[in-house]
C-alpha cells in the first residue's frame, strides 16, 4: 500500500511516499518559495536528488507538479495507487489526541484553531483541499503535532491565569512537535525492550521543545498554547515575562504585532548573537571570539538544562534522555555542554561517542545514571504509520 505523508507549511510543501507496511521511502520531495519570486523544488529518487526550477503560485502547483514527478520517473503507474494521505496539522486544540481520518468536521475544527497557530494550520487545510483536488479516491488522514501531548494532566496544562480564560477562550500549554516526541518514544521504547520507562527528550531544531515522558505518554513539555513558549529557539524567545511585551510596545511605540514578530523572528539565537538563527553559524561565530555568540550559545544551554532537571523531578528520575532533529542530531558542543552542565544528575558523556552526526548512538558512559542517545527523528514515517493504521 501507498501511502502519501505531506507536510504543508505556509510557502513550502514537503511530500514523502512510503510503501506500507515495509515502509520503504519511493520519493520525497520539497517545494519552497510558493507564491514567491524564485520558487523550486527538489526531488530524491533511489538516492539521487534533482533541484527544479518552476512556477509555484500555489499549493496546487506544488501538488501537481509532484504527482507529475511521480507518473514520469515511472514510481507510479496511477494516481489511485496513492490510497492513504497523511497530513501534519499544527494545531488540533485538545480535541484530538490522536490522528484521525478527515471529514469536513474536521477540516471546520482546524479552521477554528487558525486564531492559534495563525501560520501553520491556514496552510495545512489549503494541502489538504490541493490533495482531495488531486486524489478524490485517496483517504485523507490529520496527524495533529498537539496529539501526543493531550495526555498531560491539568496540573501540566493549565496556566494560573483566571480559570475563565481557559473554558472561555482556550487558554492552556498545547504543546508541538508531538509527531517527533511520539516517534522517539517509540524508538526509546524499542531500544530498552520495554514500554515502561521515563524518558526526557529535547527535540533541538530552529524550533525547539523538551518533553518529559513516562511510560510512552507525556507528562510535560516546554511549549505553550503556541509554539513561541519553552526554551530558546533560533529566533523564538521562549519563556519570557509577559510584563516585557507591554513596557516594549509603551517604551518604543511599536504594535502587538511589530512586538510579536520581533519574539517570534528576532529574538532566540539570532536575538541575542546578532550572527544567525543556525547553530552552525552560532559555532562558527564562537570560534573566531564572537562574544555575544557565546553567550548566545551559553543562555540556549542553560535553559535546556534547567527543563531537563525540573521534568527529572517530575518523573522522579529519567531513564534515558535523547537528542533529536536538526541540532540535537548534529550539533556535538550543544550536546557536550548540555550533559556536562547534567552532572548534578549523574551524567557522564562518553566523548568519542558523541563525535559524531545524525546517527542512532549512545553517547553516555557506562558509569552515567542515565543513559544518553542521539536518536534521529523521522516525522513523515510516523505520519505514514499513522495514515496506514487508520487506512485499514
Amino acid at each position: 500500500m501507498k501511502i502519501l505523508a505531506v507536510n504543508a507549511g505556509s510557502s513550502s510543501m514537503k511530500f514523502q511516499l512510503f510503501e506500507m507496511p515495509e515502509e520503504k521511502v519511493l520519493v520525497s520531495s520539497t517545494f519552497e518559495r510558493i507564491g514567491l519570486d524564485k520558487s523550486f523544488y527538489s526531488i530524491k529518487v533511489n538516492d539521487e536528488k534533482t533541484k527544479k526550477e518552476a512556477v509555484l503560485l500555489n499549493h496546487e502547483d506544488a501538488v501537481r507538479l509532484f504527482l507529475k514527478d511521480l507518473l514520469d520517473n515511472k514510481i507510479i503507474n496511477d494516481l489511485n495507487e496513492i490510497s492513504c494521505v497523511g497530513h501534519r496539522i499544527v494545531h488540533g486544540a485538545d480535541k484530538y489526541n490522536k490522528s484521525v481520518l478527515i471529514d469536513d468536521e474536521v477540516i471546520s475544527d482546524i479552521e477554528k484553531c487558525i486564531p492559534l497557530a495563525p501560520l501553520h494550520n491556514p496552510a495545512g487545510i489549503l494541502g489538504i483541499r490541493a490533495i482531495k483536488e488531486a486524489l478524490p479516491k485517496a483517504q485523507n488522514v490529520a496527524i495533529f503535532d498537539t496529539a501526543f501531548h493531550q495526555s498531560m494532566e491539568d496540573v501540566a496544562y493549565l496556566y494560573p491565569v483566571p480559570y475563565e480564560w481557559y473554558t472561555n477562550y482556550g487558554v492552556r500549554r498545547y504543546g508541538f512537535h508531538g509527531t517527533s516526541h511520539q516517534y522517539i518514544s517509540n524508538r526509546i521504547s524499542s531500544i530498552l525492550g520495554t514500554d515502561k520507562f521515563k524518558a526526557i527528550i529535547c527535540h533541538l531544531g530552529n524550533g525547539a521543545s523538551i518533553t518529559a515522558v513516562e511510560n510512552g505518554k507525556c507528562v510535560e513539555t516546554s511549549m505553550g498554547i503556541t509554539p513561541v513558549a519553552g526554551i530558546p529557539m533560533g529566533t523564538r524567545c521562549g519563556d519570557i515575562d509577559p510584563s516585557i511585551v507591554e513596557y516594549v510596545m509603551r517604551t518604543s511605540g511599536k504594535t502587538i504585532d511589530e512586538v510579536m514578530t520581533d519574539l517570534n523572528k528576532k529574538s532566540g539565537l539570532l536575538g541575542v548573537s546578532g550572527v544567525s538563527s543556525d547553530s552552525r553559524d552560532i559555532e562558527e561565530a564562537i570560534a573566531s571570539g564572537n562574544t555575544r555568540a557565546f553567550l548566545a550559545h551559553n543562555i540556549y544551554i542553560r535553559k535546556i538544562t534547567s527543563f531537563i532537571a525540573s521534568y527529572y523531578c517530575i518523573l522522579g528520575g529519567a531513564d534515558v534522555i535523547a537528542f533529536t532533529a536538526g541540532i540535537g542530531e548534529n550539533s556535538i558542543d550543544t550536546r557536550k555542554d548540555i550533559m556536562n552542565a547534567l552532572k548534578p544528575l549523574g551524567v557522564v558523556i562518553d566523548e568519542e561517542a558523541n563525535k559524531v552526526r545524525s546517527v542512532e548512538r549512545l553517547i553516555s558512559d557506562k558509569d552515567s545514571k542515565i543513559k544518553c542517545y542521539i536518536i534521529p527523528t523521522n516525522e513523515e514515517l510516523m505520519m505514514a504509520r499513522e495514515a496506514y493504521e487508520l487506512s485499514k
